[in-house]
Order: structure tokens, then sequence, then C-alpha cells
């Protein structure tokens, strides 16, 4: 149901927000305006065909699209040029979307669209340390890495133009990268077993064969692992498995 509510939602952003940064850029000259109405198409293009085909990618795409269209609404409100009605739908369409992609139903879409023959993936929790500083981070690289430099072009800043995109372009590809690896990483039951797929704690996935493992089931947060345990949770405790 959450799915389904996310594309509800994300279809409805060009109506909902694109007002709101209309109003917003209205005073800029003719090029720039015309290359954040492209980017902002894109943008939003790119996230409609990864909420309605989902996969791995298209869970990263999500997370990263959804805020950075909630950083879009929040600036364009900030502008205060248009309705305050119309701000106030703009962050709460996007917030929306930002929460509905990044709760667990999604991933569980994402990650079972790779699946193959009879196995179900399960997605492994963001570790808080990373979803509440790191992935912020990194995602202002890559929403700078394809904005800022067709930006400053379009306005005709060429040196610095240039600069933003020999220096931001890798840069956000390569973080892009690294934020694609939260999106692949799974707990997959299969007929021989139980199967750990994460790139951020091993290097290849690890099978536990099914007549050795004695039991599965919920953590308590509140007491630490024995000492001869291996904790792969990265710190993401709450909800977590033993």
């Amino acid at each position: 149901m959450n799915t389904w509510a996310l594309r509800a939602i994300w279809i409805t952003v060009p109506v909902t927000v694109g007002d709101v940064v209309a109003h917003a850029i209205q005073t800029w000259s003719t090029a720039p305006r015309l290359t954040a109405g492209v980017l902002l198409w894109s943008g939003w293009a790119f996230v409609v065909t990864a909420v309605l085909v989902p996969r791995p990618l298209s869970l990263t795409i999500t997370r990263v699209g959804t805020v950075l269209a909630f950083a879009v609404a929040v600036a364009a409100v900030l502008d205060a040029t248009s309705s305050t009605l119309l701000g106030a739908a703009a962050i709460v369409v996007t917030l929306l979307a930002v929460v509905l992609g990044s709760r667990g139903e999604f991933a569980r879409v994402c990650a079972q669209g790779a699946a193959y023959g009879d196995e179900e993936r399960f997605p492994l929790k963001v570790p808080p340390g990373l979803a509440f500083a790191i992935v912020p981070a990194a995602i202002v690289i890559i929403g700078a890495g394809i904005a800022l430099g067709p930006l400053l072009l379009a306005a005709e800043q060429w040196i610095a133009g240039v600069l933003a995109l020999v220096i931001l372009v890798p840069a956000a590809i390569m973080v892009a990268r690294l934020v694609h690896q939260l999106s692949r990483r799974w707990i997959v039951l299969v007929p021989a077993g139980l199967v750990i797929a994460d790139p951020l704690t091993l290097t290849d996935p690890v099978l536990f064969v099914r007549n050795r493992i004695l039991g599965l089931g919920p953590a308590d947060p509140r007491r630490p692992p024995p000492e001869a345990a291996l904790d792969l949770r990265l710190g993401a405790a709450f909800g977590s498995c033993a």
C-alpha cells in the first residue's frame, strides 16, 4: 500500500510543487530558468521510472531524488514569492515522498525486484550513523554535481561552471556508487538456508545452511550481543534479528 501511495504522490509533484518552484525562479534570466526546468523535469521523470519499476537501483534513485525534491521545495518556499498554502502543500508532498521512499515496504519491493528463483530478499536497515550524517552530505554532493555546473554555464559563469563540472560530477558519481551500496544490503531466504549479502561488512555473500541455524527472531535492542557473536548491524539495533 505504501508503494502505491508513493507512486500517487510523486506523480502529483509537477502540480503540487511545480507552481511554487516556478514562482521562485521567475526572476531568473531565460537560460538558467530553462536549464533549471530541464533538470527538474528530468529528475522527476527518473524518480517516476524508479517508483514504477522497483529494482535496487530504483531504491537509490528514489532515496536521492525525493530528498533533493524536498530541498528544492523548501528553498522555493523560503523565496516567499508563492502563497503560504501552496508552499505548505509543496513541503508536505515532498516530505511524504521522502518518508514513503525510505520506508521498509518500498525497499522490500525493490529488493525483491532483483530476486531470482525461489528466494525472498529482505533489505537491511541503513545504519543510523550513515542515515543521519553521511547520507545527507552525500545527497548534497550528488545534487550539486547534477545541477551546479549546468546552471553556472547557463548563467554564463564559464570558469566556475567548467570547474563545477570537472570537480563535482566525478565526485557525485563516486558518492552515488557508495550510496547505492546501501540498496544492495539484504538478508536472502533460499531453500538451502539464509544468505547475508552486505557489501558494507562482508566481501562476499555468506550462506548459513538451514540445518545449522539454531533460531532466528527479534533481538532485544537493550541487550548487547554475546562477546562471541559477530554483530553486522552497524548500529541499526532497533527491529533487528538475532
